[in-house]
């Protein structure tokens, strides 16, 4: 339209005499192309657009452009197949809008065109988004887990191979999965457990652990960290107790370690209007699996400040439990990612939208990009 508008100006604009047209001239055949992307690198990341930018942006760490966009809506979740052939998308739509029939499904993508493949239709699923650890794909890439709460709380498991949904297993009072390989999955309870869900077809047998944190007291940040060459998860909870659990048919839970002490100060406490360093944010920590180094959004408030962006990210060595560098931020963020390569970069974004690409090394800002999304990050984790 635009092209054929501009020419019928080039004819008003013209001489008033118009030269004879060439009929003997054959027009060329336009053809359209659709572009394409590499399946994900591990120097991606992908930001989650929240409420007011739906949509999962793609971008390159290393040149800070944007390859590409994901469709997920408002309240969606989503994840990254391990073999980076597709992009999962646990959604909900309705016939009208916000009203009408209601469809729950896990949506299947394209890795290179980002072309819708296919829908798995859902029995339902939780409606809160911003939880990485609601929608989880096992490490083989076989099954989905997808977390709902109609009318109590449970799991429905997806085949991804079929691409059908196979069961759903109720799970009271506990959220917030990882995978378990081997066996089937593992979510926190509010109880302070970690309960285990062996799968065999369609049948759950369920476990529980000792409880090791209070709900109640100190409860643990939802958007943990899970590394699949160790098959160990890492929590972090409000006042800064770090855990790390060994998964498997019976988890093993380590002692906890304070974050403050870990740096030389005062460890958090639950006292209220006790200034001290508190981790805080959306999604206030991320995992460099090849170091074993976690980067956690640290700000100054009391406890209950859980919601606050970070002014400072601390890199914390896990075996040596001590923090090894503390690292000021120009402006407070609230979600932070790193890439799993051996010359790592935090991804980190804050509430206004804006996002940051930082080297690890030599804390430079390499990129920053306007308006990329205020939510939750994730990465490709390569095998």
């Amino acid at each position: 339209m635009f092209a054929a508008a501009a020419w019928g100006w080039a004819l008003l604009a013209g001489p008033t005499q118009a030269a004879p047209a060439d009929t003997g001239a054959a027009l060329e055949m336009e053809t359209s192309d659709v572009l394409s992307i590499t399946p994900p690198k591990p120097t991606w990341f992908f930001v989650d657009g929240g409420w007011d930018m739906p949509g999962t942006s793609i971008f390159d760490g290393e040149t800070g452009k944007m390859k590409g966009m994901v469709e997920t809506r408002r309240l969606a979740d989503f994840a990254i197949d391990p073999a980076g052939k597709y992009y999962y998308v646990a959604e909900t739509i309705w016939s009208k809008g916000d009203r009408g029939t209601r469809q729950d499904m896990v949506s299947v993508y394209d890795s290179q065109t980002l072309n819708l493949i296919t829908e798995v239709p859902l029995p339902g699923r939780i409606l809160i988004g911003a939880r990485k650890n609601n929608f989880i794909v096992s490490d083989d890439g076989k099954t989905a887990y997808v977390y709902d709460f109609s009318p109590v709380s449970g799991v429905n498991i997806v085949d991804l191979v079929k691409r059908k949904f196979v069961t759903a297993v109720e799970l009271p009072g506990c959220a917030s999965m990882m995978p378990n390989p081997g066996v089937g999955f593992s979510a926190l309870c509010s109880d302070g457990s970690l309960a285990t869900v062996a799968i065999k077809g369609t049948k759950a047998n369920i476990t529980h652990s000792a409880p090791f944190f209070s709900a109640t007291d100190d409860p643990i940040f939802d958007n943990f960290t899970y590394d699949k060459h160790k098959k160990e998860t890492t929590f972090l909870t409000y006042t800064g107790q770090i855990y790390q659990a060994k998964l498997g048919p019976t988890p093993t839970i380590s002692a906890p370690f304070s974050i403050q002490a870990a740096a030389g100060i005062r460890p958090g406490e639950t006292k209220p209007l006790e200034l001290n360093w508190y981790p805080g944010g959306r999604q206030p920590m991320a995992l460099h699996r090849p170091s074993g180094h976690l980067f956690v959004l640290m700000h100054m408030g009391e406890y209950w400040s859980h919601k606050a962006s970070g002014t400072e990210v601390w890199e914390v060595d896990l075996a040596t439990q001590k923090v090894v560098k503390r690292r000021t931020l120009k402006e407070p963020m609230n979600n932070i990612e790193v890439s799993q390569t051996d010359k790592p970069m935090l991804f980190m974004n804050g509430e206004g939208g804006n996002a940051i690409v930082v080297d690890v090394a030599t804390g430079e800002e390499k990129h920053r990009i306007e308006r990329a999304g205020g939510s939750t990050i994730t990465v490709a984790d390569p095998s």
